[in-house]
């Protein structure tokens, strides 16, 4: 495949944002959609509109050789279908017409009900879609379908890339944070709800790293990847025939379990770990052989490197 120019439409976000210099540094020409934050870049041409107006979606994809849907909202119910569905369906279609070599979708785990619903073995390609609660589960189901099923239909040649939760600069650090998880003016916040004494030490800003156990105080297992491992799949699926039509699982080396994980940051940071009860959660791990055997993926992140990144960051 020859894949000299990318559409983009949500390279505003976390991954565009890291994304767009790399394609530029691969020597590629960069078509984006700008909405409402402008993005910024030498050789980035930008057309100015909405993913929900078929027009102007038509309009990026034109002459590109290869198209990635980036862009998504969380769990806003103004904004969540038409962004995420139509947008995308608006997409698929320009790509359709235009007969684009390829179509890049960012899914995510979220599509697999990841720590919602008990997941006894690690999750791969095959298991059963299964969103869980909320909007943005519920739409990158609805993305991975209607980009299936164009293949299928109308021979748009697509690819998933399906990542974990993403971290970044010191994404890590925040969520080892019981100060900025926990807020006493909304129960039921980040962690949920807590005893007194936890409440206690977040009144008093005594800032503790969490251990996330279940009812049984067992710490839970849990998958995620480095930014950077991202932008490595990228380029091992961008204009790769082997991935044409197929799916591909992205996280970390492994998952990690969050009592040697706290403890670690712990022993950097010089703070305690305090153990948190998340009731109603469970474990999983994502097998991303598919990724290693097809793409040669190799993810360079494990725990250990992201958390001393994030470290660095926050100096």
């Amino acid at each position: 495949m020859n894949i000299k120019s990318v559409a983009i439409f949500g390279g505003s976000g976390k991954v565009g944002r890291r994304l767009i210099p790399f394609l530029l540094e691969e020597g590629k020409r960069v078509r984006a959609l700008v909405h409402h934050t402008p993005i910024e870049g030498d050789g980035v041409e930008c057309v100015s509109g909405s993913i929900t107006d078929p027009k102007v979606v038509s309009e990026v994809v034109a002459g590109t050789d290869a198209v990635v849907q980036l862009a998504t909202t969380k769990e806003d119910p103004n904004t969540f279908f038409d962004v995420s569905v139509r947008g995308t369906l608006n997409i698929l279609e320009a790509c359709r017409h235009q007969r684009t070599q390829q179509f890049i979708l960012l899914g995510g785990d979220a599509v697999f009900g990841i720590w919602f619903y008990p997941q006894p073995i690690p999750i791969d390609e095959n298991h059963p879609l299964m969103a869980y609660p909320g909007y943005y589960a519920f739409t990158k189901v609805i993305e991975e379908v209607m980009t299936q099923q164009y293949g299928y239909q109308y021979g748009v040649p697509f690819s998933i890339l399906r990542s974990s939760w993403i971290f970044e600069k010191d994404d890590l650090l925040n969520h080892f944070s019981l100060l900025k998880n926990v807020d006493p003016a909304e129960p039921g916040h980040g962690f949920g709800e807590q005893p007194e004494e936890v409440m206690a030490l977040v009144r008093a800003s005594q800032e503790r790293i969490p251990i996330l156990t279940n009812e049984a105080g067992v710490p839970y297992n849990r998958h995620i990847v480095h930014i950077e491992d991202v932008m490595q799949a990228f380029g091992k699926i961008l204009g790769n025939p082997a991935a044409l039509g197929e799916s591909f699982n992205i996280a970390a080396p492994s998952a990690f379990n969050y009592r040697p994980a706290a403890e670690y940051l712990s022993q950097r940071m010089s703070i305690p770990t305090i153990e948190l009860i998340c009731a109603g959660y469970h474990s999983f791990e994502i097998n991303i052989t598919k990724a290693r055997s097809m793409l040669g993926y190799y993810p360079l992140y494990d725990f250990q490197r992201i958390a001393a990144t994030a470290l660095v960051c926050a100096r």
